[in-house]
């Protein structure tokens, strides 16, 4: 079992969820909490998944993050050990003095950071939950969210390209439904459309393409590897636009088709055309089917066989810099064959992993090789194997 490049080592939340107040030394590599449902076990991980731009594993406003019972305010706290020594990161809504409002704070060794994007340079977070589960089946835009999510974890300016983008459009949106709407704003709003929209897709496409030379070798691993591979391809007027032209035509063309497609869009109330309506569509390699189409437990497989691409790809792009994954409910369609493969795979990737589940008995297989933590009620226990020694509990 190798050390993971990075670790988190310390976990300390204040009025997060259903946390009052909870401080954790960690530091094994992987650490499997067990408990009811209800208990806390995905609260843990969505604490620690407000280190990646966004709003965490459950895309829950901040606001929702706080205890029910506590101030409205609320703290995350993870220390970091790993070979560019120890990294304190900290996150966190605060209320404003004077105001009554509520901000979103971050800090590096303590000093403010302008963004969770900040936080790329020490750690990336990588995570599978239950609700992902419904990816094949589901719209396009919950497959376009967690390819963006992808490609964040390994281009974290992809988070501003899409947030620039989609704040030209509300605008854009909103001067269409005015009568006599201001020609030259429309036309500054498109240009900036086109040109963030353009990079997306760009972004979209060479993330792909590493994702799926990833998942040739899972091919080429074969029967070796446990988990189905798959075959990737983009849906969406601009990605496919840049498969032959170049992408500042592609942006010419973008931005005359918005500006074509005023009075239609004004009319639907909406933008019809760009990267916002793009798809990611995933065929199960083995059996040459649409992904949608398979079992759920081939789903599942091939969901894990992208996370598993993923964590590769991101180590490749920062510098041999290893995520950290965040595994919730990883066992409950897996069989004891993929169960034992993963769990193989998780250790010779030498990635931190946090996995729940509320069968102990499903992580059988990494007993004596996992630090085991019991969740009840807002508390974190120890338990099989984990180092009582280690452990502090406020």
């Amino acid at each position: 079992m190798s050390q993971p490049s990075v670790f988190v080592e310390r976990l300390q939340l204040s009025h997060f969820r259903n946390y009052q107040q909870l401080t954790l030394a960690l530091g094994g590599q992987m650490n499997v909490l067990t408990g009811e449902n209800g208990s806390g076990k995905t609260n843990m991980l969505e604490a620690l998944s407000v280190f990646m731009p966004g709003r965490g594993l459950r895309r829950a406003p901040f606001e929702d993050m706080a205890c029910s019972d506590g101030p409205g305010s609320w703290a995350v706290n993870i220390g970091l050990g790993g070979p560019g020594g120890p990294v304190r990161l900290g996150s966190g809504l605060m209320r404003e003095p004077g105001s009554g409002r509520f901000k979103r704070l971050n800090r590096i060794d303590g000093a403010t950071a302008a963004g969770a994007g900040a936080f790329a340079p020490h750690i990336r977070l990588v995570w599978l939950t239950p609700v992902m589960d419904r990816l094949f089946t589901g719209p396009a835009s919950e497959r376009r969210r967690f390819l963006d999510r992808i490609v964040i974890s390994g281009d974290p300016a992809q988070s501003g390209r899409l947030s620039r983008f989609e704040r030209a459009m509300r605008e854009r949106n909103k001067l269409l439904e005015s009568p006599g709407a201001d020609t030259a704003w429309l036309d500054a709003l498109e240009t900036q459309m086109a040109e963030y929209g353009v990079a997306i897709a760009a972004a979209r496409r060479e993330t792909t393409a590493r994702l799926g030379a990833l998942m040739e070798r899972f091919e080429e691993a074969g029967a070796a590897f446990a988990f189905p591979w798959a075959r990737l391809k983009l849906d969406g007027f601009a990605e496919d636009a840049l498969n032959r032209y170049a992408a500042v035509e592609v942006e010419d063309f973008y931005r005359t088709m918005l500006s074509d497609s005023r009075r239609r869009d004004a009319a639907a109330g909406r933008t019809l055309d760009g990267p916002h309506r793009s798809d990611l569509i995933v065929r199960h390699g083995p059996k040459d089917r649409d992904a949608k189409l398979c079992s759920t437990g081939e789903q599942k497989a091939l969901l894990i066989a992208l996370i598993l691409g993923q964590t590769r790809m991101i180590t490749q792009l920062a510098g041999g810099l290893k995520p950290v994954l965040l595994l919730d409910e990883i066992a409950a369609h897996l069989d004891e064959r993929r169960r034992h493969g993963l769990f193989e795979i998780l250790l010779g990737m030498g990635v931190q992993t946090f996995m729940t589940g509320t069968d102990r008995t499903l992580f059988a297989g990494l007993e004596g090789r996992a630090d085991f933590l019991t969740v009840a009620e807002g508390t974190v226990r120890p338990s099989g194997s984990f180092d009582e020694e280690t452990f502090n509990e406020q």
